[in-house]
């Protein structure tokens, strides 16, 4: 696949070392000379220095045997007009656009992406992304991870593996055994840093982040088999009056005996804030600051939210606030040494908002019948939801006869509606959804067996 991919910030240098590694024809786009020779030398892409919205800097990246425009820079503006321009005069197929400003976004306009208007196809909103992420979280106490599949049917968690889980050293096929009418598949353990699809006679030890996929409806009595099931937020303090901030807030504030407080640095934004949050308790002032955070109440707080656009302003707060006495931490990391510090400083749960961000665009760019990709681990494994047509190597076959090797676990097969266990006898039919986790080795290997004779894109 051809790719233009416009901007060469942190998402952007995301996808494209995703689809680079991936044998695709990436070309960069970028206004700043700096950032496109380190994205050149690092990674084996194309660059252009000019503005991704320029018909003729577009002319140069190739735009005229392009696949795709991905548009991802600071601006939204710069990311509308160069889909518009991509489609009217360069008839690009697939046009995406990362859009910031809530006002674009307000359902009374959604005309004005229709092929007559702004012609583009996919529309990324990092800040919705991201404030889905947190809320699924508070939902599902517990799980570090939480990312709904198959229309919320299947639910993909993340798990923390301690001493008091019951199913320590006990292999994965026996499991099921053990809890009669739970389904729950393991799909992915992270131990000692590295990710792995695990074998059947794998075991679960002490510290690993176990991945589970699971019914919807079984997710709270799964957090109880391993031990980790946990009350529902209360009190909640969120750092940051934001984009992200605000939408959280927002969503909280509809919750009954959900109680928010929310800090925020900025004058102006803590009265805009204000303004648009009418239930929510908004005080002006620096987290950083232990007064501050005692009259947010941060001390009793169920979980305190960093989500500032300053890495350690989050860290630090989020610090200072389990120091008070505040019983969960999730906060909003974007550079990825920081991310790596997580268990060193008590972090409970971390939010990479460039990974949101590359999972919502790598579902509209994987080839054949692929629904939906959450990637994790940066990009050292994707779970994906595929569609089985009636021209796929999968369609006819029973699980052990497809055969999906190494770095591959199948979590869930959903068919009309109904979820049920991968059994190794279960024959896939058409228009079943396979859940799966697929290491980074195994992606081309699990387009291929979604694929419809013919690609898509």
């Amino acid at each position: 696949m051809r790719v233009i991919i416009c901007g060469a910030g942190r998402v952007g240098c995301g996808l494209a070392t995703r689809l680079a590694v991936e044998n695709n024809t990436v070309t960069v786009v970028d206004t700043s000379s700096d950032l496109i020779r380190q994205i050149t030398t690092d990674l084996d892409v194309r660059g252009v220095v000019g503005h991704g919205s320029h018909p003729d800097v577009l002319v140069r990246a190739g735009v005229e045997n392009a696949d795709m425009i991905i548009a991802v820079t600071q601006f939204d503006e710069v990311n509308m007009v160069a889909c518009q321009i991509a489609h009217s005069l360069f008839d690009v197929p697939t046009k995406v656009a990362r859009v910031r400003a809530q006002s674009y976004l307000q359902a009374q306009y959604n005309d004005l992406y229709s092929r007559e208007n702004m012609p583009i196809d996919i529309i990324i909103s990092p800040e919705i992304e991201i404030g889905k992420a947190i809320l699924r979280r508070l939902s599902t106490p517990g799980a570090f991870n939480v990312v709904p599949f198959a229309d919320g049917l299947v639910q993909f968690l993340g798990v923390r593996i301690g001493e008091d889980c019951p199913i320590i050293d006990t292999p994965i096929r026996q499991i099921p055994d053990l809890f009669t009418g739970l389904h729950a598949a393991i799909v992915g353990i992270r131990r000692d840093g590295q990710l792995f699809a695990p074998n059947p006679d794998d075991p679960l030890e002490i510290g690993d982040d176990a991945y589970f996929v699971t019914r919807a409806e079984h997710s709270q009595r799964l957090l109880e088999v391993v031990g980790t099931r946990e009350s529902r937020a209360r009190h909640v303090v969120i750092i940051g009056a934001g984009s992200i901030g605000t939408y959280v807030a927002k969503a909280l504030e509809d919750q009954p005996g959900v109680r928010v407080r929310v800090i925020e640095a900025n004058k102006e934004r803590a009265e805009i804030a204000a303004a648009e949050l009418p239930k929510t308790v908004i005080l002006h002032g620096d987290a950083m600051d232990s007064a501050v955070q005692e009259e947010a109440g941060g001390g009793n707080a169920d979980v305190l939210i960093a989500l500032t656009d300053d890495d350690k302003t989050n860290i630090l707060s989020s610090i200072l606030g389990k120091k008070l006495g505040a019983r969960h931490t999730i906060v909003l990391l974007n550079e990825r040494p920081m991310q790596e510090l997580q268990k060193d400083l008590g972090i409970d749960m971390v939010i990479d908002p460039r990974a949101s961000t590359v999972s919502s665009i790598l579902r509209h760019v994987r080839r054949g019948r692929i629904l939906d990709v959450y990637a994790i681990d940066q990009g050292g494994a994707e779970v994906l939801e595929g569609e089985v047509l009636e021209t796929s190597v999968f369609a006819g076959k029973t699980l052990a006869e497809a055969a999906v090797g190494d770095g591959v676990a199948i979590g869930a097969i959903v068919r009309d509606g109904r979820v049920m266990m991968p059994e190794p006898t279960l024959q896939l039919k058409e228009g079943d959804r396979v859940i799966l986790l697929a290491e980074r080795s195994a992606l081309r290997e699990i387009e291929a067996l979604f694929r419809v004779g013919v690609e898509l894109y």
